[in-house]
């Protein structure tokens, strides 16, 4: 796997590229703020608990601790308190549901459907963010199942970014496409 050019940080990219978790507590935190930010949270939150950045080992965590943790001063995200327990909550479901393994969400799911209905059983995931996931998948994973071509976003999005310098292109293509569809 390759590096993930959501953020300006080449270490948050690479870990987005080479770990499965990470890139889903990205997905997780990329709501209501700009994308750089959400992407660069699992770097972020994985230094601040001391280099492991792991769905148990934040599962099992007090609440209140890994709430101080995305507090720490720069916040590590718009909503502090509320992405904690978002996170928290997304590792129990990759704990409970997949014995920890983020990969066994997608890995063996024969169709893209499946893998709709998978992602989408992931708390906070809607339609939205399972399409993302899809996409990014895809481009950087390699999953592919049957069918995974008519979940692939519609919109200008992060799945479009395939090297560093398209980040700084993305909004502007969010705004025109924006301003197409009203127009």
């Amino acid at each position: 796997m390759s590096a993930i050019y959501f953020t300006t940080n080449s270490d948050a990219n690479t870990l987005l590229g080479h770990d499965p978790f990470a890139l889903l507590v990205g997905l997780t935190l990329y709501q209501q703020i700009p994308t750089q930010k959400a992407f660069a949270g699992p770097y972020d939150l994985k230094e601040r608990l001391g280099g492991v950045l792991n769905a148990t080992a934040i599962a099992e965590m007090d609440p209140e601790e890994l709430e101080v943790v995305f507090r720490e001063k720069p916040a590590l995200h718009r909503f502090p308190a509320n992405m904690a327990k978002r996170v928290q909550a997304v590792s129990r479901f990759i704990v409970d549901e997949h014995d920890g393994d983020t990969t066994a969400i997608w890995d063996g799911v024969s169709t893209a459907d499946r893998l709709m209905t998978r992602l989408m059983a992931i708390p906070g995931f809607g339609e939205y963010k399972a399409r993302l996931t899809i996409g990014t998948l895809a481009s950087h994973y390699g999953v592919k199942p049957r069918g995974y071509t008519k979940h692939l976003p519609d919109w200008p999005s992060i799945v479009d970014i395939k090297n560093p310098g398209e980040l700084a292109d993305l909004k502007v293509r969010k705004k025109l496409w924006k301003a197409q569809q009203a127009g």
